[in-house]
């Protein structure tokens, strides 16, 4: 039978993307394809578990009806089996993913966040299917590269250098380069920036920017 290596399964709300302040069930697995510099997860710590302890394990909070696979690289475990399981018992799957592997066609909701310019020799992108993109913003590797015109939502998440100066800087830069459109605070207190690439903000066609969400 076939086992997953889980590190932990935790409800919580989820705090980024498009699905900021939802309810949701965390399924976090162990171990990656990559290796990040800035990579703060502890991920390496694991249970075996099958699709049917997974199932029974998220269904203590089956009201919330939302699971989230992450990692670590939750592709390099996850299949249609799972997925299935998950599905049976009416949750709406989102996945959190490097994009560097194939993914069951059958998850809902797949949120790429792009490695490749932070590790050498990173297999290329093989997830087909992306309903936005976010991107961990260094203030030293452009993100317009995916600026993908298929993905309606793209968000820049600035990375957390372990300095709280170089963190106000490179949120500053992140917004520097382009030209600020509007922005808004949450009753969170967070500030949310919409802006475009000069490239798209150059152009003149307003209509046609792509619209990044700052996640600080």
């Amino acid at each position: 039978m076939k086992t997953y290596r889980i590190n932990e399964i935790f409800y919580s709300l989820q705090g980024e993307g498009r699905h900021t302040g939802r309810a949701a069930v965390f399924v976090r697995f162990s171990g990656c394809n990559l290796k990040c510099p800035f990579c703060d997860t502890d991920f390496k710590t694991y249970r075996r578990m099958t699709a049917r302890e997974i199932t029974e394990a998220v269904s203590k909070w089956s009201d919330c009806g939302f699971v989230v696979l992450t990692g670590g690289e939750p592709s390099l475990q996850v299949d249609e089996e799972l997925i299935e399981a998950l599905h049976g018992e009416g949750f709406y799957i989102a996945i959190e993913t490097n994009g560097t592997c194939p993914l069951p066609s059958a998850i809902d909701w797949v949120t790429l966040s792009p490695k490749n310019c932070f590790v050498d020799h990173a297999p290329a992108l093989a997830a087909k299917k992306i309903d936005e993109v976010k991107v961990v913003f260094d203030g030293i590797h452009d993100p317009s590269s995916w600026d993908m015109a298929s993905v309606p939502y793209l968000n820049l998440q600035p990375c957390d250098t372990g300095n709280a100066e170089r963190n106000r800087e490179v949120t500053r830069h992140g917004t520097s380069p382009c030209k600020l459109r509007s922005s808004s605070t949450s009753s969170k207190g967070d500030c949310f920036y919409y802006f475009c690439s000069p490239k798209e903000y150059n152009s003149g066609n307003i209509k046609q920017m792509k619209r990044w969400m700052l996640l600080v």
